[in-house]
């Protein structure tokens, strides 16, 4: 076993874990991520090779990147007696190799280059052979430091701690994904498309594999279609709007976002359809399912149907032919439960994953009740994660199941048994007011 340093991003720390974890689950890699800390900027971790420190942090998104670890300490001479007590093993590869050095800091104050060049001439006993080349060089060596701030808010003079090591690979956070699919920069965008950081971490949640087929049943603009593609699953979406899926004129359709980042094989098309009586065959089954159900704030929770009795759609003849048959019919919708629709969603994964695959999927909830055995629950489906995005007043939760085997028995918590508990809607519009939670 080796020792690594990830450098984490500072964006949702109550996330990082839960991610790296599903990357090393994703790969096969066996490592223990026991002592992250959210407050902390970097974890150490011990791994058996480079190869499975590059793939453990080559799509993570809420990490920066990963080193080799070489020394390190509470200061610049402990971090060099470290270095030098374990180098004479740890340099011998890379003696010929091209290399240059860099500086990362937590919290520190950004160093002039004279100041960087000094830092990194103290290195000079390593004696690497070969060239410094700043770009593309064989090896990069990185100096890590962490500082606190004063009661200025300015850093402190010296570093609270400090790490060396051999850059092993960025991650797809630090080559740029987060802003290639920043919401604004897409052809086709709306009120509800979803943030490109977290949609991005929620396919990383999903296991989102290569050549696998990844499924939105409520698909609006397409946010988590195309991160997925970015991972390489075959995407294919659903919505019950028609408009949403038409898009607003040329250039401005789901497609194109697809065209945008030239990955349009990886599109395979959505499907206007009531995801409660969809039309695929039975025998169809995908790598993993990823979505943010409608809450019925901006968008209403509507399935196809008519509470009107009155209406019978077998009587009704246009030019001698049945309404409901005719290629222009448009069937009357009706409005729904979100908790219903939740229930129909994880009945849906229990049924169309394969074993082992992940459903995500993100749920409001409003923080005037505690909910914790109210999340729904399949008894075929495992709640492996329940990570939380706090808005004050209300929360957003990423729940992440496994499909597991026949053999597999979880309990079953349905839309009966939360009734009158989440009413995520009624809470929303009442502005979480003492009124509305006593109306509950």
């Amino acid at each position: 076993m080796k020792d690594y340093l990830i450098f984490l991003a500072q964006s949702h720390p109550g996330f990082r874990k839960a991610e790296l974890e599903s990357l090393a689950n994703l790969h096969g890699i066996k490592a223990d991520f026991s002592n992250h800390n959210e407050e902390h900027p970097f974890l150490m971790v011990s791994l058996q090779s480079d190869e499975e420190a590059y793939k453990l942090i080559d799509r993570a998104i809420l990490s920066k990147g990963i080193y080799e670890l070489w020394g390190h300490g509470n200061s610049f001479e402990e971090l060099h007696e470290s270095v030098k007590s374990n180098m004479a093993e740890l340099r011998k590869p890379y003696l010929l190799n091209t290399f240059k050095f860099e500086n990362l800091t937590f919290q520190g104050g950004k160093k002039s280059r004279e100041e960087q060049i000094k830092m990194y001439e103290k290195f000079v006993y390593l004696d690497f052979k070969g060239k410094i080349r700043m770009k593309t060089p064989d090896q990069t060596f990185t100096i890590l430091e962490q500082y606190s701030l004063g009661a200025d808010l300015f850093p402190l003079d010296h570093p609270d701690h400090c790490w060396f090591g051999r850059q092993i690979n960025l991650s797809a956070r630090s080559r740029g994904a987060v802003e290639k699919y920043d919401i604004k920069k897409r052809p086709y965008f709306g009120t509800t498309s979803f943030d490109a950081e977290l949609s991005l971490f929620t396919c990383n949640m999903a296991q989102v594999r290569p050549g696998e087929l990844i499924y939105d049943p409520f698909v609006g603009t397409g946010s988590f279609l195309v991160t997925a593609a970015e991972f390489g699953g075959i995407t294919i979406g659903s919505d019950i709007d028609f408009l949403t899926l038409k898009g607003k004129g040329p250039k401005r359709r789901l497609k194109d976002n697809f065209d945008y980042y030239e990955d349009p094989l990886l599109f395979t098309d959505v499907l206007c359809m009531d995801f409660t009586n969809n039309a695929f065959r039975k025998d169809l089954t995908f790598g993993s399912i990823v979505c943010d159900p409608p809450y019925g704030v901006r968008e209403g929770v509507k399935v196809c149907g008519t509470t009107d009795s009155k209406i019978g759609r077998e009587t009704v003849m246009i030019d001698g032919e049945l309404a409901f048959l005719r290629r222009d019919y448009i069937q009357p919708k009706k409005t729904y439960s979100l908790d219903l629709l939740l229930d129909d969603l994880l009945q849906f994964a229990a049924e169309r994953l394969d074993t082992g695959s992940r459903l995500c999927f993100w749920m409001p909830v409003a923080n005037d009740v505690d909910i914790p055995t109210m999340i729904p629950q399949h008894e075929q489906l495992e709640l492996i994660y329940e990570l939380v995005q706090d808005f004050h007043k209300w929360s957003r939760r990423l729940l992440v199941y496994v499909k597991r085997d026949d053999a597999y028995r979880g309990k079953t918590i349905r839309s009966e048994h939360r009734e009158g508990i989440n009413n995520f809607r009624e809470r929303y519009f009442n502005k979480f007011s003492k009124a509305s939670r006593a109306q509950q």
